[in-house]
């Protein structure tokens, strides 16, 4: 199984503003990059913070990468899993309505109001003995389930949360051309932070310019 996260950010490390606005920074070009990503996966892993500030999740929705999907034996969309230790969600935000495969990865807490299955497809549990998400067990439960690559878009600290588990694989990164500054502004891993000894480190495979941004391909090193 492998585990590629895809995210842009300004040219000083942002995601977003400082009042956490969706982010417009990215060019058509990065868009289509995202969704031809997105388009290899089985399934779309986000946070729920991401899902609260959208309201929605992204589909892809070029035609000729549905077909390709379909080619390979995949479904048209990836299965869209939301991950929340919480899972304090609102059932009704318009991503409960779009048409694709709704899976929760939560604890034995988080599981309590959605364990009727009307609103998600399946609920995993996984949990640690401190009631957080235990990522070996989820590595364990999607691979029992056939899921071999995960595209993960956000947020920042279930990012954290994944490097510090060595659940990620890849990183695809866009270097946007902007400054937004502020102290508050979100990054795209935030959490407790690494030390220097134990921060995960990357291997850069590819560099590739277009017009004013820069697509950075990273292996991270296990």
């Amino acid at each position: 199984m492998k585990t590629t996260l895809v995210l842009a950010m300004t040219a000083d490390g942002k995601i977003a503003d400082v009042q956490k606005s969706p982010p417009t920074f990215g060019s058509k070009r990065d868009y289509a990059h995202l969704e031809e990503q997105m388009a290899l996966a089985d399934v779309i892993l986000v946070g729920s913070g991401t899902l609260k500030d959208g309201g929605e999740t992204v589909l892809v929705s070029k035609p000729e990468l549905i077909q390709a999907r379909i080619e390979r034996g995949q479904t048209p969309q990836p299965i869209q899993i939301i991950c929340s230790r919480t899972a304090k969600i609102d059932g009704e935000l318009p991503f409960f309505s779009q048409p694709i495969s709704r899976w929760l990865i939560t604890t034995n807490i988080g599981a309590t109001d959605w364990l009727d299955l009307t609103k998600f497809d399946r609920v995993l549990v996984c949990e640690t003995p401190e009631g957080d998400i235990d990522w070996q067990s989820v590595t364990d439960r999607l691979t029992a389930l056939n899921i071999k690559n995960i595209c993960f878009l956000g947020g920042s600290e279930l990012a954290a949360s994944l490097f510090a588990a060595n659940f990620i694989d890849e990183l695809w990164l866009t270097i946007c051309p902007f400054i937004y500054g502020g102290s508050a502004a979100p990054s795209p891993v935030s959490g407790s932070g690494f030390t220097p000894d134990l921060a995960p480190k990357l291997e850069l495979l590819t560099v590739d310019r277009v017009e004013q941004e820069l697509f950075l391909h990273y292996r991270v090193k296990k």
